[in-house]
């Protein structure tokens, strides 16, 4: 039992260790902090390596800089190795009683327990120790899969937890963690490379290469071929491929199957689906689906995938044809995905719009695109907003150095200042 107990000393905040705590993500910490002091189960999902455990343990930090007893405070992460002997949640219980024997912690504990999908039946201890109405815990966990909450376990923790997904810096973080200035330059830097944090800390594109690679291998390897007994994993590795060098474009997933096809790779539609599924459930990428904006609903078909970093894009496969007006586009669709907009590919008749983005009852819609270097290239992103004929805010957002004026109420947005409008 010492060696465990060690185990859980050595990652925690007792006796004045402070693990380390990374960047600082003011507006993610600020937002789960307005959720502190209730019974709500904090769960924060997103892609593996996004910065869910440096959150976590900035959380810890902030509390016991309010007041709490860094004793309260229990913390694990899944992912290492010293946490191997806990493979279901009765191993869980028995660490945390070892915890509560040998610190004997007053009042509330704050439990922390990072990638706890690793934990065999881990739903029963969340469930148990967020209604005990003997002890009190307040509890926040991570997972790197977004069917960690569907299903059973919505219904057994109904009402009982709020949801925040992680994603990779933005680009108002890049800043701050390059000590650079808001610029166009800056900004084509931040999409030139990539924004999850453990890449600021690498010292050339070798290693953020093989860094961003492994990142890849291990989804694919832990979080899908072996979760799901995928039968043939080149055919999914292959599939993420396209993803990435298809981002920001119309597919179908018989377009995807006909291209497969078309390279003498056998598949079917159903088989393609599940893959790209599974793709999805582990956050590597994001499907958008098109939206009617005169009947209002939602169109089955085609629809959009953007890639949730693009440093897999520009470590990985930056061979392919992939023009920088598709990096603006996906990284628009990404800070208006972190400003807690729902998003859709906007359809029209014969028109396209890039975004329609909702937050209560804000709609707002964007047209994106690389330069508007001559009148007619602003004509044709003008055209599909000026044939909208409600009264929500419309924007085209762009790379250029200067903002132009507004336009039949239409404004310009340069892509670096975008959060502010957001």
């Amino acid at each position: 039992m010492d060696d465990k107990f060690a185990s859980l000393e050595k990652y925690n905040f007792w006796n004045g260790n402070v693990p380390e705590l990374g960047f600082t993500r003011k507006d993610y910490t600020d937002k789960i902090f307005d959720y502190t002091g209730n019974k709500l189960i904090k769960v924060l999902v997103g892609q593996r390596r996004a910065g869910k455990s440096y959150i976590l343990r900035q959380i810890a930090h902030r509390l016991i800089s309010e007041g709490v007893n860094p004793k309260n405070i229990f913390y694990i992460n899944k992912e290492f190795t010293d946490f191997d002997f806990i493979g279901n949640y009765k191993d869980l219980g028995t660490l945390l009683n070892l915890y509560k024997d040998k610190l004997q912690p007053s009042g509330k504990v704050y439990l922390f327990i990072d990638e706890i999908q690793n934990v065999e039946g881990w739903e029963h201890f969340v469930n148990s120790h967020s209604q005990d109405y003997v002890d009190s815990y307040e509890i926040f966990i991570s997972g790197s899969n977004s069917k960690m909450l569907s299903g059973e376990l919505a219904t057994l923790l109904s009402g009982r937890y709020v949801n925040f997904e992680i994603l990779p810096f933005s680009f108002n973080e890049y800043v701050g963690i390059t000590n650079t200035t808001v610029s166009k330059q800056s900004y084509i830097d931040y999409m030139e490379s990539g924004a999850l944090p453990e890449l600021f800390v690498l010292p050339n594109t070798e290693t953020k290469r093989n860094y961003i690679s492994a990142i890849k291998d291990t989804v694919l390897l832990r979080d899908i071929i072996q979760r799901h007994n995928i039968k043939d994993p080149k055919l999914l590795e292959d599939i993420f491929v396209y993803l990435v060098n298809n981002a920001a474009n119309l597919v179908s997933i018989t377009n995807i199957v006909n291209f497969f096809k078309s390279n003498k790779r056998k598949t079917t539609y159903d088989t393609l689906s599940n893959y790209i599924g599974f793709i999805e459930d582990t956050f590597l990428v994001h499907k958008v689906e098109r939206y009617d904006i005169r009947g209002k609903d939602t169109i089955s078909g085609n629809c959009k995938y953007y890639i949730n970093d693009l440093s897999f894009k520009n470590y990985l496969y930056p061979g392919f044809g992939y023009g920088i007006g598709y990096k603006l586009e996906n990284l628009v669709y990404l800070e208006l995905r972190r400003a807690g907009y729902e998003v859709y590919v906007g359809a029209m008749r014969d028109k396209e719009v890039d975004f329609v983005a909702k937050k209560g009852d804000r709609v707002i819609y964007l047209q994106s695109t690389y330069l508007m270097a001559d009148e007619q290239t602003a004509k044709r992103e003008y055209a599909p907003l000026e044939a909208i004929q409600d009264n929500y805010e419309k924007f085209v957002v762009s790379l250029d150095d200067i903002s132009l004026p507004s336009n039949e109420g239409i404004k310009h947005i340069q892509a670096w200042n975008l959060s502010k409008i957001l």
